[in-house]
């Protein structure tokens, strides 16, 4: 993708894409004609199963008002108390609005890359079953594929037992 072609893309697809690029990614984010704010709207879609669906859930640490990340595989439910004993505090809700704030992307679009603040992030080992997962790039109607090994390298995140 060139910078012409980022250009004309939403403001949160412009900064995954311009990361992906930077960063030697093969693959540029992909604009879906439907939105896919859930993981089996996004794995319908793609045509694939849901958990290769890199899904990103959002909780807010109560401590520090920490926005806290943690990407897991469509078919999984994140287990907040493994969560908690992890990212060393007890979690709430996100809203949307805290949501877009701590991370520059709504619901449904949140990437596991290029946020606005920089979150807590956690990767569900569970994403690791499988040679490639899509995850959302910064808009519902946008998606990125890639390795789970990249996404490790491209986020920095650990990777543990979250579900």
């Amino acid at each position: 993708m060139c910078g012409a072609e980022v250009n004309g893309l939403p403001d949160g697809v412009q900064r995954v894409a311009r990361l992906l690029q930077h960063r030697g990614h093969p693959h540029a984010p992909r604009m879906l004609d439907d939105a896919c704010r859930t993981a089996q709207q996004a794995a319908d879609a793609l045509g694939i199963s849901v958990a290769q669906i890199a899904k990103s859930i959002v909780f807010r640490r109560k401590s520090d008002e920490a926005a806290v990340l943690v990407v897991t595989s469509g078919d999984k439910r994140v287990d907040e108390k493994k969560v908690e004993a992890l990212v060393g505090g007890k979690l709430g809700r996100a809203d949307a609005d805290f949501v877009k704030r701590t991370t520059g992307f709504s619901i449904g679009g949140v990437s596991p890359f290029a946020h606005a603040t920089a979150p807590v992030m956690l990767i569900d080992r569970e994403l690791f079953r499988f040679d490639e997962v899509w995850a959302a790039a910064g808009h519902p109607h946008a998606v990125v594929q890639l390795r789970p090994q990249e996404l490790e390298t491209l986020t920095g995140a650990p990777v543990a037992d979250v579900v």
